[in-house]
């Protein structure tokens, strides 16, 4: 009998997920571009792989890589594009399985993201490139290869979770119960919790708006498959970014918030000293300076690119 019950129980708490899942997926409106410019689409692999555009294109190509998380996607750059490509032929894609790219049920890593990079930046002639978080990594292990004449790194690292746990990567990746749990991963009240926790100094800087896409999202077909890599470690970079940067003949800027406490600013002063670059802390603010103080971010890349005449 109590098997019975067991049974029970777990068949009924599986229908109840199922259900909810078929709900937040009806309720969930489509999800628009993040940036405004020009839409576009690049092919890579099978994967339709979208990204904006805006600016002269006859001026210096700058791309924008997003870091990566839960609800990551080109948006992070919202306070910025427009500004940017009033000087700057300037592109954000969204990576491989966020945003409004495709979305297939991969078992993302950080070599596919580094294989992306290196694809989509070598489209473009000497491109400069911002890359956010542990993008940073993926960038920094192909920079070279793409002929990347600026680097400007926001929080760079090369750990986004923990030591690879398949446990996790595959419970996530199962249909119902993975989804439920990804679900909670991507609900608002989480979002909220980890823009204030690590994201932002000022979470009011965020904007009630911009979560509300954040959530969206999040709850796109397909939308836990990267992101279950990521939380288990799967994206985690093998390279040595002291190294990695030591070795560009790009010059490289790191920006950093002196707040940040997932990348402090301590890890920040070493891998400048270590890898020779530059470095910009700004106050009052976390992993995402770029959003929190736009205008005095937008003025740093300017410091370190040559505006057009």
């Amino acid at each position: 009998m109590r098997l019975r019950n067991a049974v029970g129980a777990v068949v009924a708490g599986v229908g109840i997920a199922a259900a909810a899942n078929r709900v937040l997926s009806r309720r969930t409106p489509p999800l628009d571009p993040a940036l405004s410019g020009d839409q576009r689409t690049f092919r890579w692999r099978g994967i339709d792989v979208h990204y904006t555009e805006a600016g002269d294109e006859e001026a210096q190509d700058l791309v924008l890589l997003h870091g990566v998380n839960a609800a990551g996607s080109s948006g992070e750059f919202r306070e910025i594009f427009d500004t940017l490509a009033e000087d700057y032929h300037v592109v954000a894609p969204d990576l491989p399985g966020f945003g409004m790219s495709d979305r297939p049920p991969l078992r993302y890593s950080a070599a596919l993201y580094e294989d992306f990079a290196g694809d989509f930046l070598s489209e473009f002639d000497d491109p400069a490139v911002v890359a956010s978080s542990l993008t940073s990594a993926y960038v920094a292990a192909v920079a070279d290869e793409a002929n990347v004449s600026q680097l400007t790194l926001v929080c760079p690292t090369t750990r986004g979770g923990p030591e690879p746990t398949e446990t996790v990567r595959e419970l996530l990746r199962v249909p119902v119960v993975g989804e439920a749990l990804f679900n909670l991963l991507g609900s608002k009240p989480a979002i909220r919790y980890f823009n204030a926790d690590h994201g932002y100094y000022d979470l009011s800087k965020a904007g009630e708006e911009w979560m509300e896409y954040e959530w969206r999202t999040a709850h796109q077909p397909n939308a836990r498959f990267a992101p279950a890599s990521f939380v288990s470690g799967y994206l985690n970079s093998e390279v040595d970014l002291s190294e990695a940067l030591s070795e560009l003949d790009a010059p490289t800027t790191l920006v950093w918030g002196r707040e940040a406490d997932i990348t402090p600013l301590r890890e920040g002063r070493v891998l400048a000293s270590e890898a020779d670059a530059k470095l910009v802390v700004f106050d009052d603010t976390k992993l995402l300076p770029h959003v929190e103080f736009p205008e005095q971010f937008v003025r740093t890349v300017r410091e370190d690119l040559t505006v057009p005449a």
